[in-house]
């Protein structure tokens, strides 16, 4: 049993690859992404948005784990606040936590893959693809023991992740 966590910007291919190795371990897959939106379609507000998503993911995760299930968390966890959240949880249930950090290295094949993402959403008349290009800046490196995988470059990273997490 392990709560791996997926980390890295929008459009890095960390949900693809999130379902491809949970149904490989098998594991439940949680993406904060999904959380979030369901949030926003039942009018749900908040003073910090997507902070709710993540404390909603980590209580099912809690629940996954201690029924003895791994977890993926498919999440941005852009900065040390939110990846404490997942710390905080790996240390209280005593599982592993093991963190897989993706990237996707080819600046153009990034934003291809952002701009058809979000081509059509828009908040306040500004294009959310702008919005997640403007993030990067506030990603802050992740420090400490992880697995780095660039989709630009991976052929097939499934099996070499899958092993990582077991």
């Amino acid at each position: 049993m392990v709560l791996a966590v997926f980390a890295g910007l929008p459009g890095v291919g960390k949900s693809t690859l999130a379902q491809q190795v949970g149904a490989v371990l098998p594991a439940a897959v949680l993406a904060v992404d999904t959380v979030d939106e369901t949030l926003q379609a039942y009018d749900v507000t908040e003073p910090r948005p997507g902070h709710a998503a993540y404390g909603v993911v980590a209580a099912l995760a809690e629940t996954q784990l201690t029924m003895g299930h791994s977890v993926i968390i498919d999440a941005v966890s852009p900065v040390k606040a939110a990846r404490q959240l997942w710390t905080e949880l790996a240390e209280r249930l005593g599982v592993p936590l093991r963190v897989v950090e993706v990237v996707c290295g080819d600046d153009a094949e990034h934003r291809r893959r952002v701009e058809a993402r979000y081509a059509q959403r828009t908040h306040d008349g500004i294009p959310d693809w702008v919005r997640v290009v403007e993030r990067q800046s506030e990603y802050e490196p992740y420090l400490g023991p992880r697995l780095v995988v660039d989709t630009s470059l991976a052929v097939d990273a499934v099996g070499a992740v899958a092993d990582y997490l077991r």
